[in-house]
């Protein structure tokens, strides 16, 4: 498209499905299909930053644009607004899961070993174990 307000208002709408999608599938606790899709997403978040700075950098382009395209361009930045919070909680909900999975398996594992005496006299090869737990992830 050669109307940079065009070319935008495709591109953020064509990314707020995309990750509408991610999130739904989030949500729907099937991350693998986020894969699949992950190149697209790249790809295109890629071409929004780069052509949203480009807009930013020409404010004369928005302002010259008609009153319609520019509502088109502003409900589509409110769209895809909405759909990035949705994500975003999507994904932290996805991450308290999984760490409370990590965590649970790990207790479970800790539960079941038996006491090592990994240190002193009565040590045997072999007894000393550790679990680690990354808490930042």
């Amino acid at each position: 498209m050669s109307d940079p307000i065009e070319a935008m208002i495709g591109l953020t709408e064509k990314l707020t499905e995309v990750i509408a999608a991610d999130a739904k599938s989030f949500e729907a606790r099937r991350p693998q299909e986020v894969a699949v899709r992950i190149a697209e997403t790249s790809a295109l978040s890629n071409q929004y930053r780069h052509d949203s700075v480009r807009l930013r950098a020409a404010p004369q382009l928005i302002e010259a644009a008609p009153l319609e395209q520019r509502l088109r361009l502003v409900r589509a930045t409110e769209a895809f607004d909405a759909v990035l919070a949705r994500h975003g909680r999507a994904l932290e909900a996805a991450k308290t899961v999984t760490e409370g999975l990590v965590r649970a398996i790990a207790e479970e594992v800790a539960n079941q070993r038996s006491p090592a005496s990994g240190y002193g006299p009565a040590a045997k090869p072999g007894d000393a174990t550790a679990i680690t737990l990354n808490q930042s992830a």
